[in-house]
């Protein structure tokens, strides 16, 4: 039986991974509701230096002895079954938890809002907390991701509103249970979790049945998966959105900028004003679409929602310029799917205005290489320059003949470069003034944006 939120205040929960993105901000939200927060991560960090600052105690390693007197183990799917505090638990009879049921507990008490998609739903997650903050309803927050302004992944607001980021990737957000939700579309991807298009579907056809029958969805009637999906929905309500006549919310007279989007949002065939973002993109104006559209259906106004709207500076690793250098700029985007990758570059090409798009790719897993190799090609070929590195594995096993040479043997201008400090060095003596290169992916090529801005100090002073 799952435990209840008030029985946990004064227990100890042991995170299994607590370093990551979204059991970090779990045991943050968990701290501030006075519970004790243990944990263990295979590598220190500044999250992990953070959490510890406000009280969690997290050992760097994964032991057994770790889990010694926790009441509720909380583990996330990139744990193992073979973690030996996982088997320890068990063996221990400790109660576990997965991080969506774990989430589902701290939300349990608040009007929830979960927010699903196989594209956007990090950028629209924040951007719907910072339009509820704007509105002055300081709700509680679990994103996947950093919201620029704030700094922060996660947060137990005072009101009764909590946002979180809903992930599909196995299955696990039918726990959420959530009062509202939005989907923000529904595409083939998490090939290792999900073998065919049809499985996806499904899956989140099981999460909508979950939502509250005196709740709502919102989904974007651009997408055909989304719409799809609402059409089948006959006791719930749906709210639309996109550029389509019928939509609740309509979006029209859009402008696209180097840096930032415009669009009238025109609600139940009524016009309450100017989205105006800071964020570059189409896609980042239906993910605003989809906020607005969820902060009217919860009764909050207009121009306080789109004034929130409009001060949203983004979100972190999503086109997040690292720097500029004589004229270079330098970008990193946590896109790892086609349709990402797609939207990306077009929001990048506008941006170099001109200039050469460099791209620095690393695939993340192999079964996704295997399942989109030709639209990565077709994908990255928007690019002046394409590196790619070697897969990010992430927690997946090699399969035998996968690289990412399968890939660039499909493009005329890719170029397979494994090696980090081959790719930095390479980038950085052939850039050019108005260049922009823009580092790609969901696994460590993040770390080469601070270091390509380095780079081109020394070599331009």
């Amino acid at each position: 039986m799952r435990p209840t939120l008030q029985s946990l205040i004064g227990k100890r929960v042991h995170f299994i991974g607590i370093g990551g993105a979204g059991m970090s901000g779990l045991a943050r939200i968990a701290l501030s509701h006075s519970i004790h927060v243990s944990g263990s991560d295979s590598t220190d960090s500044s999250v992990v230096k953070a959490l510890v600052a406000l009280g969690a105690k997290i050992s760097i390693s994964h032991s057994a002895v770790n889990v010694e007197g926790a009441d509720l183990v909380v583990y996330s799917s990139a744990i193992s079954p073979s973690n030996p505090e996982l088997i320890c638990s068990q063996e221990l009879g400790i109660q576990t938890l997965s991080r969506a049921a774990a989430l589902a507990v701290l939300m349990s008490e608040s009007i929830s809002v979960a927010v699903a998609g196989t594209h956007g739903k990090t950028t629209t997650s924040s951007m719907l907390a910072v339009a509820l903050q704007s509105c002055g309803a300081d709700p509680s927050f679990a994103i996947g991701g950093t919201i620029t302004a704030s700094g922060s992944n996660a947060h137990r607001g005072t009101g009764q509103i909590f946002v979180a980021e809903a992930d599909e990737s196995d299955g696990s957000f039918i726990e959420y249970r959530p009062f509202a939700a939005i989907v923000t579309n529904i595409e083939h991807d998490h090939v290792d979790f999900f073998q065919t298009p049809e499985a996806v579907e499904k899956a989140f056809a099981l999460f909508a049945a979950t939502v509250k029958t005196d709740g709502f969805l919102t989904y974007c009637a651009d997408d055909p998966g989304a719409s799809a999906l609402a059409e089948k929905l006959e006791l719930l309500t749906c709210i639309s959105y996109g550029v389509g006549e019928d939509c609740d919310l309509k979006l029209d007279t859009i402008e696209l900028l180097a840096l930032g989007s415009s669009a009238r949002a025109i609600w139940h065939g009524k016009s309450i004003g100017t989205i105006n973002l800071q964020v570059p993109g189409h896609h980042n104006l239906l993910n605003a679409a989809a906020a607005l559209a969820t902060g009217l259906q919860l009764g909050f106004n207009a121009p306080d929602l789109l004034q929130g709207l409009n001060v949203f500076r983004g979100t972190g690793r999503r086109f997040e310029i690292k720097g500029t250098v004589h004229g270079v700029r330098v970008i990193d985007d946590y896109g790892h799917h086609p349709t990402e990758i797609d939207v990306t570059l077009q929001a990048a090409r506008r941006f170099a205005d001109g200039g050469r798009l460099v791209v620095i790719f690393q695939p993340h897993r192999y079964t996704r290489t295997v399942a989109f190799a030709q639209r990565f090609a077709d994908s990255l070929s928007m690019a002046d320059r394409i590196v790619v590195l070697e897969i990010y594995a992430a927690s997946e096993k090699p399969i035998a003949g996968v690289t990412s040479k399968m890939i660039t043997e499909l493009m005329d201008n890719g170029e397979y470069i494994p090696n980090f400090i081959e790719v930095t060095d390479s980038v950085i003596d052939s850039a050019q003034p108005r260049d922009v290169i823009i580092t790609l992916g969901a696994g460590d090529v993040s770390s080469l944006g601070p270091i390509i801005v380095d780079g081109l100090i020394r070599r331009f002073g």
